[in-house]
C-alpha cells in the first residue's frame, strides 16, 4: 500500500510540475550537441517500424503527447531541446543518454505509465479485484453516455470526479465545449460474469485488448470518446485510428490535465482512463 501511494503521489506531482512547465514560455532551441539527435527523432517520429504492443506500427507519434508530458516539455521531437530532455530522462533510468528515441527508452516510459495504474499493480500481485457492491455504483445521465455503446454504471466517487473533469475540459477548451460527444463514456463498470461470457464468445481473452480480469470490473475505469477516424470504431485498435485520436483536443487535454482529477491513462488505448483517487490536492496532504 505504501508503494502504491508513493507511486500515485509521484504521478500527480509529475502532472502538476509538467503543467506548470507548459504554462511558461519554452525555449526549444536547445544545445547544439543535441541537433543530430533532434534530426533523427524528427525522422523516426513517422518512419520507425516497430511493434511496441506486438503489432506493427509506423512511427511513435501516437505516444508523443504522453512522452512530452513525462518530459515536461511541449517542444517538438525535431528540436534539440526535446532531445536534451530525453537524454536527461535516459540517464536518470540508466540508459545511454543519446537523446534518441528508441524502443528501450519507450519500455521505460511504458513501465512508468503502467505502474501508475493501481489495477496493474494488483494484477502483478496475482490479484483480480472484486467488483464494488451495487450500492457504491451510480447511474450515468443520458448526456454522459456515448450512443455508440451505452453503459449505465460507474462507482459514485469516480462518477463525481469524471463530472468535475468534463466540466473543466469544456470550460477550458472551446473545441471540447462545442462538441457534446467528446469525453462521453462508452464503457464504464462491466459486470465480471458478462465480461467473461463475451470474452469467451469472442475468443479474445488475456490479450492486449481484452482480459478475463478487466479493469472495468472495478467501476473505476472509463472508456471516453476522444474522436475517431472515419470508417473505424471509437475503440479501434488500428494504429492509424489510435494515432488520430491522440492528436485531437480531447486526448491532449486529458494527458495534460486528467491527473488533476485522479485519472491516469492506459497508453495503448487513448480512450481508456482509470481513476486512482489521488489528486494534486490529496498528494500534498490537503483535505
Amino acid at each position: 500500500m505504501r508503494l502504491l501511494t508513493a507511486i500515485l503521489m509521484a504521478a500527480t506531482m509529475w502532472a502538476g510540475a509538467a503543467a506548470r512547465a507548459a504554462a511558461q514560455a519554452e525555449d526549444c532551441v536547445g544545445a547544439p550537441e543535441w541537433e543530430a539527435a533532434a534530426g533523427s527523432n524528427g525522422v523516426t517520429l513517422h518512419s520507425l517500424e516497430w511493434s511496441p504492443f506486438n503489432r506493427t506500427e509506423m512511427g511513435w507519434e501516437t505516444y508523443l503527447p504522453l512522452i512530452q508530458q513525462e518530459l515536461a516539455t511541449r517542444c517538438a521531437p525535431s528540436s534539440a531541446a526535446f532531445a536534451g530532455r530525453l537524454a536527461t530522462f535516459q540517464a536518470r533510468y540508466n540508459l545511454p543518454g543519446t537523446g534518441l528515441f528508441d524502443q528501450a527508452t519507450f519500455q521505460v516510459f511504458r513501465g512508468l505509465w503502467q505502474e501508475r495504474r493501481p489495477f496493474v499493480l494488483a494484477r502483478i500481485r496475482g490479484e483480480c479485484p472484486d467488483p464494488p457492491p451495487i450500492a457504491q455504483l451510480g447511474y450515468l445521465v443520458h448526456e454522459e453516455e456515448h450512443a455508440d455503446r451505452l453503459t449505465r454504471l460507474l462507482r459514485r466517487d469516480v462518477l463525481h470526479a469524471y463530472r468535475r473533469m468534463v466540466a473543466a475540459a469544456r470550460a477550458e477548451v472551446p473545441e471540447i465545449g462545442a462538441d457534446a460527444e467528446l469525453l462521453q463514456i462508452f464503457s464504464g463498470f462491466r459486470d465480471p460474469e458478462a465480461d467473461a461470457a463475451r470474452c469467451a464468445r469472442d475468443r479474445n481473452c488475456d490479450g492486449v485488448a481484452r482480459a478475463t480480469c478487466s479493469a472495468h470490473r472495478t467501476g473505476t475505469a472509463v472508456d471516453l470518446y476522444v474522436g475517431h477516424l472515419d470508417g473505424m470504431g471509437v475503440d479501434s485498435l488500428d494504429a492509424s485510428a489510435r494515432r488520430h485520436q491522440t492528436q485531437g483536443p480531447a486526448y491532449r487535454w486529458l494527458v495534460a490535465n486528467a491527473g488533476r482529477f485522479g485519472f491516469v491513462p492506459y497508453v495503448f488505448e487513448p480512450w481508456h482512463w482509470e481513476w486512482t483517487g489521488v489528486t494534486p490536492e490529496t498528494a500534498d496532504g490537503s483535505p
